[in-house]
């Protein structure tokens, strides 16, 4: 596998299935979340590959904040990276809007049979207070293996608003218990976000062995 870029991140053993992930679009691909669920993958036997937008990367060096590009430019972002990875059995995916990006590219006609299956980390089914604005009419293409990730109460897309979506059948959700957008649930619950994190890893985990 090409494995050379000093501009990925990588966990897990090199043996491993390739879980390739994009970030989310305020937060890098070092982020608390990211690292987490990385780390905690890799100890599953995932081998888990992380790459920034240049929109992101360009913050390190001047340290000023920008909003992405349009989703196009991400698209293409996205599949020159996957692209250098010579992996037999590659999953795409990513947190919020990466996982976005990552559904659009599975969508594609040309990438079936490509991808052996698709991740969303808290995928944005909608803007919070929007739920009009759906970014769902894609996902009907998709016809790899597919999962979901959500928390109960993620602001962009819960339970009550997923109750009213229509999913294809090779795709399944796995729901945090009372998580947010980051998997997070409130500390009344009496669970903690390295629980909640762990729970979605091991779907991951058993979702990639079973698609591999």
């Amino acid at each position: 596998m090409a494995f050379s870029n000093p501009a990925f991140l990588h966990n897990g053993p090199t043996d491993g299935p390739v879980l390739l992930l994009a970030h989310g679009a305020g937060a890098p691909m070092d982020s608390v979340f990211m690292n987490g669920m990385a780390g905690l993958l890799a100890d599953l036997g995932v081998h888990v590959v992380r790459f920034e937008f240049a929109y992101m990367a360009a913050r390190r060096t001047d340290g000023k904040r920008r909003p992405p590009p349009p989703m196009p430019g991400l698209i293409e972002e996205f599949q020159q990276v996957m692209s250098g990875i010579g992996a037999c059995s590659l999953f795409i995916g990513g947190k919020s809007m990466g996982g976005r990006v990552a559904s659009m590219i599975a969508a594609y006609p040309r990438f079936n049979g490509g991808i052996s299956g698709l991740v969303c980390l808290g995928y944005p089914f909608h803007p919070p207070g929007k739920p009009e604005k759906l970014r769902t009419q894609h996902l009907a293409s998709i016809n790899c293996p597919g999962l979901i990730v959500q928390g109960e109460r993620d602001p962009f897309g819960n339970v009550a608003d997923l109750s009213g979506y229509e999913f294809p059948p090779q795709m399944d959700v796995f729901w945090s218990p009372f998580g947010n957008h980051d998997l997070v649930p409130p500390k009344k619950s009496g669970l903690t976000a390295r629980e909640n994190w762990t729970l979605a890893a091991q779907a991951v985990s058993g979702f990639i062995g079973n698609n591999r």
